[in-house]
């Protein structure tokens, strides 16, 4: 009984402790960018290839992903998407393990995105 109420306990407090949210890409806005920063983990070539508008592209693959993430404050809402969501739940999860306090991942990635 003992073991089962430490479990229930430890998921609770982890689930409390999890600040990346998602939401399908498709129901981001231009809007969402006015509180927020919107990035894109993709390649430089994927990027040149099509975007989404003042997105910044920061090639999740790169040795220094990490220290390229020092320019954004904690304290921004992030909005991350990828090619098609890979990358960007990745993503997502190394922010949150990094201390930023509000990640917004975005499901289904730009090839969603351009296909709305």
């Amino acid at each position: 009984m003992r073991y089962a109420i430490l479990i229930t306990l430890l998921f609770l407090f982890s689930m409390g402790c999890a600040q990346s949210k998602s939401k399908p890409i498709t129901e981001f806005s231009q809007n969402d960018t006015k509180n927020g920063i919107l990035l894109d983990v993709r390649t430089p070539e994927e990027y040149a290839a099509g975007h989404i508008d003042n997105a910044l592209n920061i090639n999740w693959y790169d040795s220094d992903f990490a220290k390229q993430l020092e320019s954004i404050g904690k304290d921004e809402t992030i909005y991350v998407y990828c090619k098609k969501g890979g990358r960007s739940a990745k993503a997502a999860q190394l922010l949150d393990s990094l201390g930023y306090k509000k990640v917004v991942d975005l499901e289904g990635g730009y090839d969603a995105y351009s296909n709305k």
